[in-house]
């Protein structure tokens, strides 16, 4: 996908020259991958339903203690239980569909972490960032319903840079989209991104080629 309805023309254009500015210095190939998710998540809507349910028997519950002993109907008693499970139910559906924090949080960190991890590996291979010749590609993900960046580096890359030394440039990206600004977040995380590879020896090379596009990719 080469268009996102988060990102203008004019934003392209700018992360793209962040890239090239960065990589003047570096003979690392830094190719930023904006995603809307990572997973469809199937968990979701079997524990959306059990949710609601568990909240139409509280409120089941709520109710007959606030009104017991106006009726001893046992039918009533069933029909109660079936009306605030359903209402439980199709409330907890509709949430999880229409609100993304509510459907965050039936995920769970883990589950999305695990995620965003799998799609950072996935465009890894789909934009063949492991075809340089020094192995010194790196994919910089965005997932934006997750709230999650991942760095994923080469081989060339991670025998010099740790994992742990990746957290300036994630917290340059999220800072900004945090801020409404994920294009200014991303031109930012790219400079960091370019300093930290020049301070830790991923030197540029005399007969060095820009060999992987400086354009974003964006994928459904």
């Amino acid at each position: 996908m080469s268009k996102s309805p988060f990102f203008s023309d004019a934003d392209r254009a700018l992360i793209a020259g962040a890239v090239g500015v960065a990589e003047s210095r570096t003979s690392g190939e830094i190719v930023p991958v904006i995603v809307p998710r990572s997973s469809d998540y199937s968990v979701v809507g079997w524990k959306s339903a059990m949710a609601g349910a568990f909240l139409g028997l509280v409120g089941y519950e709520l109710y007959v203690f606030q009104y017991a002993g106006w009726t001893g109907e046992s039918w009533l008693d069933a029909l109660g239980i079936s009306v605030f499970l359903v209402l439980g139910i199709v409330s907890s559906l509709l949430a999880s569909t229409f609100v993304e924090g509510y459907e965050r949080l039936l995920i769970g960190r883990a589950a999305m972490d695990a995620a965003v991890h799998q799609r950072a590996m996935k465009a890894f291979v789909n934009h063949e960032v492991f075809s340089t010749r020094d192995r010194t590609g790196i994919v910089l993900l965005v997932s934006l319903f997750e709230h999650r960046v991942e760095v994923f580096g080469d081989s060339g890359i991670n025998e010099i840079v740790k994992p742990e030394d990746w957290a300036e440039v994630v917290s340059q990206i999220i800072m900004g989209i945090k801020a409404k600004d994920a294009t200014g977040g991303l031109v930012k995380g790219i400079e960091a991104c370019g300093s930290l590879l020049e301070h830790a020896g991923v030197h540029i090379k005399v007969d060095d080629t820009d060999e992987l596009s400086n354009q974003p990719r964006f994928e459904e």
